[in-house]
């Protein structure tokens, strides 16, 4: 039996876990956002590499007008604000709360399916559903914030984690759309990278960040090989991985395989940034997986 689409997806979630935890490093030394536009831009680099390695083209310009623009849509959402989001998250409330809410996409994933494609959702699916949430929910009121935190600084981070869950299932919503037929992964990668490097690059130059960003790195030129090696584990290998497994798997399965990374932060939260985990959250954690798992076996 082939199992190339759950092997991706497993391979998916170790990556992300990975990328999460570089990427909360990063966050917490230049900021976030200097985090999303460097790790994007290394990120296109790498594609445009591969690409050239594996198609003798940097990008697939003889690809289909409509898959261009599901994918350029997809990696704007997905990508730029989408994960955006995330870092803000993961720096506000740190990598294993983060990654959890980041749970929440196959979630939101499911609702627009159902609202927009007409997929309809079974009470057992339901079911996976609220019990999801219940672990989620769960988890966030059993979370503490650290001594010497700003009023409000768990909920901005939360919130940032459910609007990134929101992008991410926007995404690959938008992803499934333009990968229609046998397309490469890595070329559906590349043209998402691509729009997400116009979108941010743009944005940043609008807001008249561009001078601060490359500021930010020059005062710490030693975030760069962090930012390097975060690009090429989470949007590289990870983002592409994502992309094979919802191309040759069921969606369901590829979905809660991918949705993994909070239980394999649990042990490195604890050790590495010397969390206080309760069983609350490790219970509350593991009933948010059972959750999306039954969700999407159902």
């Amino acid at each position: 039996m082939n199992f190339i689409g759950e092997l991706a997806a497993l391979s998916t979630s170790f990556f992300f876990a990975m990328t999460a935890l570089i990427f909360t490093a990063t966050g917490r030394m230049v900021g976030s956002q200097v985090t999303n536009r460097m790790r994007l831009t290394f990120a296109l680099i790498y594609l445009v590499i591969l690409n050239v390695i594996l198609f003798r083209e940097p990008l697939p310009f003889s690809a289909e007008s409509s898959r261009w623009l599901w994918l350029s849509l997809s990696g704007v959402i997905g990508l730029s604000l989408g994960d955006a989001f995330l870092f803000q998250s993961l720096v506000s409330v740190g990598p294993r709360l983060g990654t959890l809410l980041l749970s929440l996409a196959p979630i939101f994933g499911s609702v627009i399916a159902w609202v927009f494609f007409g997929e309809i959702l079974t009470v057992l699916q339901i079911t996976g559903i609220i019990v999801a949430l219940a672990g989620i929910a769960w988890v966030v009121m059993s979370h503490q914030e650290p001594p010497n935190t700003p009023h409000g600084h768990t909920r901005r981070g939360v919130l940032f984690g459910v609007l990134a869950g929101l992008g991410q299932a926007v995404g690959l919503v938008l992803s499934k759309q333009g990968m229609f037929g046998d397309f490469s992964p890595f070329q559906a990668n590349a043209i998402r990278m691509l729009a997400a490097v116009i979108f941010i690059w743009a944005w940043t130059a609008f807001d008249g960040k561009t001078g601060s960003t490359f500021t930010a790195l020059r005062e710490k030129p030693q975030v760069i090989r962090l930012l390097a090696l975060g690009a090429f584990v989470g949007p590289l290998l990870g983002v592409s991985a994502s992309l094979l497994a919802v191309q040759h798997a069921e969606i369901g399965v590829a979905s809660t395989l991918m949705a993994l990374p909070p239980v394999i932060i649990l042990p490195v939260s604890y050790f590495v940034f010397k969390e206080k985990i309760g069983w609350r959250a490790i219970l509350g954690t593991v009933l948010a997986i059972v959750g999306v798992a039954i969700l999407f076996l159902a």
